[in-house]
């Protein structure tokens, strides 16, 4: 099938998607085993990963593989979320947003300003989750650093997993919400109805032969 078959448009090739999901399934994971080595009320959770010994050592390994699969993610998509003008407005428009008013809002490109925000959001967490995360890193490399650091660094690497989880949830509520979403991520394909409706800046650029 073509890049824009008369009925579909290829949001996402399956390399992007691979990526998407790569970066998605390790958030998982890495949510669940922080749950589980945050709070003793948690402490459950390690069976999930073969036990407090395990989680303890494969949580930060598998930081480093949503820190590199979101970095090739960013690579390709920052020059789709630079804020516009119009985005400014769309989140003046929430209360039109919520409601479904979009015919109210003004011209969405390829991504909205909610997507974009949650991305910057990501840009500015994961770096932080990365580098505080070597820091409590034991015993590999806490000794390299201050003593009392490693507090520190502890209480930012909860606050941006808390941030970054909120706009996780976010976004996946926001997926199932906007009916015909989920099948960008799982085909890489959305109807050319979906994207004049929702994207209407993006469709534009489409017909005219203008998207990069």
């Amino acid at each position: 099938m073509s890049a824009h078959s008369d009925k579909y448009i290829q949001r996402y090739n399956a390399v992007e998607r691979l990526n998407h999901w790569m970066t998605a399934i390790t958030f998982i994971l890495l949510m669940l085993s922080g749950f589980a080595l945050f709070h003793p009320a948690l402490f459950w959770l390690t069976n999930l990963f073969g036990g407090g010994t395990w989680t303890r050592i494969l949580h930060p390994y598998i930081g480093v593989v949503m820190f590199v699969s979101f970095s090739s993610l960013a690579l390709r998509f920052w020059h789709h979320n630079i804020l516009s003008k119009n985005d400014i407005q769309w989140l003046k428009q929430m209360q039109d947003v919520v409601q479904n008013h979009e015919h109210k809002l003004p011209e969405v490109d390829r991504y909205n300003a909610g997507q974009k925000l949650l991305f910057w959001t990501m840009v500015t967490t994961i770096p932080l989750l990365l580098l505080t995360g070597i820091v409590i890193w034991q015993p590999w490399f806490t000794p390299f650093f201050p003593r009392n650091l490693d507090r520190f660094a502890v209480l930012l690497h909860a606050f941006c997993a808390f941030v970054m989880g909120t706009g996780i949830i976010v976004h996946i509520y926001a997926a199932i919400w906007v009916k015909g979403t989920m099948r960008a991520m799982v085909r890489g394909t959305v109807t050319r109805g979906w994207v004049k409706k929702h994207h209407p800046g993006w469709y534009k650029r489409i017909e005219q032969g203008q998207d990069h």
